[in-house]
């Protein structure tokens, strides 16, 4: 299947749930209707029954149809590269619905890989980008809805600028971001013990040395696959020394919690309650940011949109590593409401930091090991240029 053909089966499927959506609401609202049914069942009778079910007949029957003629336009367009424009596209349609995305197998759905120079890296190209750092690998993770190319704001890119300035193989991981962030975390785990496996096959001597820098959601990955490597019991750990973490929401982002409140707020009403299911097309990655999820028994046992407190496992920063936590407000002056509430525009300065009101959650980041800023959007972390000094300095540190 075709990206054509699969965002033409996405369209499809929007349009069916639209049309339950609207049909439930109308079965709710007709004063001859009784809600006995469950929302995703609510069917009208009658006249109106059979509009509603011509519609989901004829869309489905157009949507197959129009797959075979989509193949054949889209055949060529589908062994190029895509441009910066539709490479973004794709990963923001990755970080909302992600998770459908792989569910249904579509080519649409972005599988983990490392790449440079926006190609995707081969183990033989990666171990020679290795060789020639003589064992120095920073891994560039990107966040939410975003992928490797984004990394590159204007002239900056922190990624080459450590290669340029301290040697570094700088690798840039790309991933679906709709998928759960566990998911992701033990994936990520697996790929780096490859690295270390082969690695040290190609030379016992190389002393390799790990540190990743993590955008956002990055850093939550990056923390999911260490603990994932400590119960698979993987070796890169022990190489593993800097982890830097760039607005990341290690307790969770407000806008995803506002999506919570939507939840249950629609719920609540009979007649709006249909609205709800807009809200829970989100993905499972999105979700995971309402508390700051990085492991399977934070979200499994559990259905995925109840209006729920935070009832995460607590974990702390990996063990003999350098964990450094970069946050910053969009404000220039400092005040609970940007700080607490507002943060960067998506995190709080709280969550970035590691901090929280029950001190069994809080991540001891020592204060030199900390850097804040003011007027800095989320965006912005990636090409602030006192931003990637204090990258710098830290990864210079022996």
């Amino acid at each position: 299947m075709s990206n054509l053909q699969s965002a033409n089966r996405l369209l499809v499927d929007a349009i069916v749930s639209m049309t339950d959506i609207v049909e439930s609401m109308h079965h709710r609202i007709s004063p001859m209707s009784r809600i006995t049914q469950s929302p995703a069942k609510e069917r009208t009778s009658g006249v109106t029954g059979l509009v509603y079910k011509s519609i989901r007949g004829l869309t489905e029957l157009v949507g197959k149809g129009i797959d075979v003629p989509l193949g054949v336009i889209s055949q060529s367009l589908g062994q190029k590269e895509l441009a910066p424009s539709g490479a973004a596209l794709v990963s923001a349609l990755n970080g909302v619905l992600g998770d459908h995305l792989a569910e249904r197998q579509s080519p649409l759905a972005i599988p983990m890989m490392f790449k440079q120079d926006g190609k995707q890296l081969d183990q033989s190209a990666l171990m020679d980008a290795i060789n020639k750092s003589k064992g120095k690998l920073v891994i560039m993770v990107h966040g939410l809805c975003m992928n490797d190319l984004q990394w590159q704001q204007g002239e900056h890119n922190h990624g080459k600028a450590l290669a340029d300035d301290l040697g570094h193989a700088a690798v840039y991981l790309h991933y679906n971001s709709g998928q759960h962030v566990s998911e992701n975390g033990k994936t990520f785990s697996h790929m780096l013990e490859k690295i270390v496996l082969q690695a040290n096959a190609m030379d016992a001597s190389l002393q390799l040395d790990i540190s990743i820098v993590a955008h956002s959601m990055g850093g939550l990955v990056s923390r999911s696959a260490y603990h994932h490597a400590k119960i698979l019991g993987h070796a890169w750990p022990d190489y593993f020394k800097n982890l830097i973490f760039l607005g990341t929401p290690h307790h969770g982002a407000p806008l995803e919690k506002a999506g919570s409140w939507l939840d249950m707020l629609l719920d609540i009403h009979a007649y709006a309650s249909p609205l709800s299911r807009l809200t829970k097309i989100r993905s499972a990655g999105i979700n995971d940011l309402r508390h700051g999820n990085i492991v399977e028994t934070d979200w499994q046992a559990r259905t995925r949109f109840d209006f729920s407190s935070d009832k995460r496992t607590p974990m702390a920063l990996p063990d003999n590593v350098k964990c450094y936590a970069v946050a910053t407000t969009i404000s220039a002056n400092s005040s609970r409401i940007t700080e607490q509430m507002v943060g960067d525009g998506l995190v709080p300065l709280d969550s970035a930091l590691g901090k929280h009101e029950n001190k069994t959650f809080t991540l001891q980041f020592p204060r030199t090991h900390q850097w804040i800023g003011r007027d800095i959007s989320h965006m912005q972390l990636l090409s602030d240029p006192d931003i990637y000094v204090a990258i710098r300095h830290w990864l210079a540190i022996e």
